[in-house]
């Protein structure tokens, strides 16, 4: 038996298709919605829109931006020289918030995991190789320390040790099955500054 209307009902389902997002927190959020002046809920709805539309991958390093090159890459105060390798956009995010690391990313939207259906071809590894032709001296992993994040940087080193180009790992002090996006910013320039050669 359905307790609400069709729109309340409608609302709910589509928050519950979120990441994250059980039965009951989608109902919060749905009658938090509701409850919203309505310029506030339209306000809401155009950033959702706006942001499906004008969102697009960074054309140097695969990071989400809504221009053809993101700000980092755009920036001439970076080293491009060095490129962190990082799984998600909010890895990169949370490597900026350290406000140490002075060179640039490339995010590969995702780790080698066989179990998953998800091989090198998934992830944005052609466009990495396709940089390193440039004049690039390190090359930083610094991917998720879980099983699929250390497969994926041992891919990787193995791929770029024959061009010469250094490659270093993050060093521990990231917990091993720990998300770089939820750890502080200490343990993450510790963990940058303790990088070891691969």
């Amino acid at each position: 038996m359905d307790y609400y209307s069709s729109h309340i009902s409608k609302l709910i389902e589509e928050f519950s298709k979120l990441p994250g997002i059980g039965a009951k927190s989608a109902s919060r959020m749905a009658f938090h919605v509701i409850n919203m002046p309505v310029e506030q809920a339209e306000s809401l709805a155009t950033a959702i829109v706006e942001a499906k539309k004008n969102v697009r991958y960074c054309k140097k390093c695969c990071t989400l931006t809504d221009g053809e090159l993101c700000p980092i890459c755009q920036s001439a105060k970076r080293n491009q020289k060095t490129i962190m390798v990082v799984e998600q956009t909010r890895d990169l995010a949370a490597y900026e918030r350290t406000g140490k690391f002075d060179g640039v990313y490339h995010v590969l939207h995702g780790a080698i995991s066989p179990m998953l259906g998800i091989g090198p071809n998934d992830i944005r590894l052609k466009e990495l190789m396709e940089r390193l032709r440039d004049d690039v001296d390190e090359v930083i992993i610094a991917t998720n320390s879980s099983v699929e994040g250390e497969a994926t940087a041992v891919y990787i080193s193995k791929l770029i040790k024959p061009t010469g180009i250094k490659v270093s790992r993050i060093a521990s002090g990231v917990p091993v099955g720990g998300d770089l996006e939820y750890i502080d910013e200490i343990t993450l320039l510790r963990a940058l500054e303790g990088r070891t050669e691969l």
